[in-house]
């Protein structure tokens, strides 16, 4: 993840903290038109169009075939040839955009699935222990950072959370149960930027330390029909919209 945000975060994170529903739509426009245009250049258009043109005719042919079994399946057979070689010639360009399209939806993923913590904003941290760990958990925090409820709390259920507020800025939140003590970073920030969600322990009593993002909607509160689509579907939404249109417009077969 290190990577890919050094690579991208200094190109996409300007844009994504003006609006991330404006960010996604640019990304999901861009990344169609380039992938278009890959398309267009790396594969034989004159040899895709003929290729088009005799899926077409093979079409027809079958539905005016369709009381003669026998000549409709040799038909068929051809035109599957020659949908085969249309695939193949199609999947070319994909060996060229394939892992660009990857990274930056990975990167996406990695910074538009959760609302971030803004200054001075409650938000909660649950620490989760082992099956039948008991006592009394204690949260320490850095002076930028105020413990709204219980500092020190029974464990019950195998789960303690605590709710907190914070000034901008990287926060270190300690979780102590005995002699054993978990930590983890909280970034609190007014960009579209936040923390891992979940850290593991694999050698403590304390499992994971989870904060509680709420999932980041780019429309806010608006709605299609009742459904609040995430990034993922408004990418989706505008990447084939946005395909579709360019292909058209550079005559793409």
């Amino acid at each position: 993840m290190s990577f890919i945000d050094s690579l991208l975060s200094p190109v996409l994170q300007p844009l994504i903290n003006l609006s991330p529903f404006w960010g996604i739509v640019i990304l999901a426009i861009a990344i169609a038109f380039l992938s278009t245009v890959a398309y267009k250049y790396l594969t034989d258009q004159v040899k895709m169009k003929d290729l088009k043109e005799k899926q077409k005719e093979y079409q027809k042919r079958m539905k005016e075939l369709r009381s003669e079994p026998q000549k409709m399946m040799e038909v068929q057979k051809e035109a599957m040839k020659t949908n085969m070689e249309y695939m193949k010639m199609s999947f070319k360009p994909t060996l060229f955009t394939m892992l660009p399209l990857l990274l930056v939806v990975g990167w996406m993923a990695g910074h538009l699935t959760y609302e971030p913590i803004y200054p001075q904003e409650t938000y909660s941290m649950t620490a989760f222990f082992k099956e039948g760990v008991s006592g009394n958990a204690e949260l320490l925090v850095d002076p930028g950072t105020e413990v709204l409820n219980e500092r020190v709390q029974a464990v019950t259920g195998g789960v303690v959370t605590w709710n907190l507020r914070s000034v901008e800025g990287e926060h270190m939140l300690r979780v102590k149960i005995g002699a054993q003590e978990e930590s983890r970073a909280v970034l609190v920030t007014k960009e579209v930027r936040y923390s891992e969600p979940v850290l593991t322990s694999k050698h403590s009593d304390i499992e994971r330390l989870q904060l509680n993002y709420r999932p980041l909607k780019p429309l806010g509160e608006q709605s299609f029909f009742g459904w609040q689509p995430g990034w993922l579907g408004l990418y989706f939404i505008f990447s084939l919209v946005g395909s579709l249109a360019f292909r058209k417009v550079m005559k793409i077969y």
